[in-house]
């Protein structure tokens, strides 16, 4: 007969846990409640008088114009970085997953951009694309196309993407190809031999099984676009030409550090975490379905 063993306590597990909780509660917990508070308060800019006025910060935000084009920036900026990194990213793991010979060199090449700074990514194609130094600009001027985005808006919120794609890629690449890799090799082998293409297989076995990691990499994506591309942003548009490239997080910063609208800067912080908040739920939902099925 098998004996019952029980352990008795032991400190041992808290003190394994206790710096990811000291770590929640200093960088998460903290700053939310710090930023929870002072979206009730109005504050001068030196932080030496508050007043306290509930819910006037939210209001004057939701009347504000600027904020809702920040809005609309940000929705479409989201999307189009999500997009353009979340495609590019499956397309270079479906090749990396034909590969047999040198695969190892292949995906370190394609991760290495993750380990880029953001700031550094930003300054790497405003050079690229500088009006008069950049050697992308330059070809473009030989094409016949004047690029500039510093006046343009359109050309601006161009850069920032691509820079923001551009970075996000490695990331995509490296759950798609997990994804890739735990796909059945003996469906893709059963598709072929009753015929279907590389071409339909994609679409009728391999999509649909990446799907989980499709939505995942989609959430993971839309709050990196929300959040971590500042730093591109910063280096490359500063929010400019005329707020083209002014998405939430840059506001957030101009009014707080620059306008030293603390009180609205924190509502504004705090709608981004509840709608961070949301994204991750939804996640959650839709990971709890697909185990249910």
């Amino acid at each position: 007969m098998l004996k019952n063993v029980h352990f008795g306590p032991s400190v041992l597990p808290f003190l394994l846990v206790l710096p990811q909780i000291v770590v929640t509660l200093v960088f998460f917990i903290w700053p939310a409640s710090q930023a929870l508070y002072q979206s009730v308060l109005i504050e001068d800019p030196f932080g030496l008088k508050t007043e306290f006025v509930w819910f006037k910060n939210f209001e004057e935000l939701f009347q504000d114009p600027l904020y809702w084009s920040s809005f609309e920036i940000t929705v479409v900026f989201s999307f189009l970085v999500a997009f353009l990194s979340m495609s590019f990213a499956l397309l270079l793991a479906l090749f990396a997953d034909r590969v047999i010979k040198g695969t190892g060199v292949y995906r370190t090449l394609l991760i290495w951009p993750y380990a880029v700074a953001p700031v550094t990514a930003g300054a790497l194609w405003v050079f690229m694309f500088n009006p008069t130094l950049g050697v992308v600009s330059y070809a473009l001027s030989a094409l016949g196309y004047d690029w500039n985005h510093q006046l343009s808006g359109s050309e601006a919120m161009a850069l920032v993407v691509m820079a923001s794609a551009w970075k996000q890629v490695a990331y995509n690449f490296l759950f798609f190809l997990a994804g890739l890799q735990s796909i059945p090799r003996s469906l893709i082998e059963a598709a072929a031999i009753d015929g279907a293409g590389p071409g339909r297989r994609t679409i009728d076995i391999i999509l649909p099984l990446l799907s989980p990691t499709t939505f995942f990499l989609l959430v993971i994506n839309i709050v990196y676009a929300f959040f971590e591309t500042f730093g591109v942003i910063h280096a490359v548009t500063a929010g400019g030409p005329a707020g083209a490239t002014n998405t939430l997080v840059y506001k957030v910063f101009n009014d707080g550090f620059v306008g030293l609208d603390l009180g609205g800067s924190a509502a504004q912080s705090v709608i981004l975490m509840i709608i961070v908040i949301g994204l991750t739920v939804a996640q959650f939902k839709y990971i709890e379905k697909k185990v249910a099925y």
